[in-house]
């Protein structure tokens, strides 16, 4: 496998002797400096360049980067989200093992359309079009307080769909059942999880995607007791899951509502609860 080093000199090399590249940032968690390092972290580059179009001509110049074992281009796909922002990415992962998502924006977009992240390290500037650009940090990703509203919505996403997953059992509907669970209740909470770690806290850390970094800030018991709520396709190890899931997001939420002085609607949970039980027992 490459170095990071001899991975850097290699975009260093491309950037510097290509007029067109104007400057070049690496974002992510290699530009983390609280982040743990290996070797399986992404070189997440940004390319600020003039003529975009020009790179988009001829795809085969990003051969250079290396022999690659998949390449993903985003923009060229009839998958996902339309994405209107004027960037264009690659991105790449060699037979090494490295993987760089390298990301062209035209310079003449970075006043209008260009979001600033605070994991930046600027690698390459011709231009000093990032004089001013503060060290890396992880400002932008530290767990932020609630407001009132969006810890009820919240909690009212929570409740309000977990009935849906217990429609799903009781019809044997199992996929659908598995599906609301993982995707709209689990976002909840997650989303509680993430509060309550902000609160112990005091907001100073970061979740990160998909709650990676949480069992750093729980203990042993309470870390296990969220992953038990992962169930596999059996009816009655989903009920278990969602009935843990319920236990665990109430304690979060009266938590953070009593921390953060919240109102809590005892009633709308309570109410949930017995529905759930009465399906269940139905089922």
């Amino acid at each position: 496998m490459r170095t990071e080093q001899e991975i850097l000199d290699l975009i260093m090399h491309v950037a510097t002797a290509d007029e067109r590249i104007r400057a070049v940032v690496l974002n992510g968690s290699r530009a983390n400096p609280d982040v743990k390092k290996d070797h399986l972290r992404d070189f997440d580059i940004v390319c600020f360049v003039h003529h975009i179009n020009s790179f988009l001509d001829n795809h085969y110049w990003i051969n250079i980067f290396g022999e690659r074992i998949i390449l993903q281009v985003p923009k060229m796909m009839d998958i996902g989200e339309t994405n209107k922002d004027p960037s264009f990415q690659y991105l790449m992962l060699f037979k090494d093992g490295n993987r760089i998502d390298l990301t062209l924006f035209p310079v003449n977009k970075i006043k209008s359309d260009y979001v600033k992240d605070s994991l930046t390290m600027v690698l390459l500037d011709k231009d000093k079009l990032f004089a001013d650009l503060p060290e890396p940090s992880q400002k932008d990703y530290l767990i932020k307080p609630p407001a009132e509203k969006e810890f009820l919505d919240c909690c009212n996403e929570f409740w309000w769909v977990s009935t849906y997953v217990a429609k799903g059992l009781l019809r044997n509907q199992v996929t659908y059942a598995k599906e609301i669970l993982e995707i709209p209740v689990r976002n909840m909470f997650m989303k509680m999880i993430e509060w309550y770690i902000g609160l112990q806290t005091h907001f100073s850390v970061s979740f990160g995607k998909a709650g990676k970094n949480m069992q750093i800030h729980l203990h042993r018991t309470l870390y296990k007791k969220i992953l038990s709520t992962y169930p596999d396709a059996e009816k009655e190890n989903i009920w278990q899951a969602v009935f843990e899931m319920a236990v665990l997001f109430s304690e979060f939420a009266h938590e953070t509502a009593n921390a953060m002085n919240f109102k809590y609607h005892e009633e709308e949970e309570k109410n949930v609860m017995e529905y759930l039980k009465k399906v269940y027992e139905n089922s």
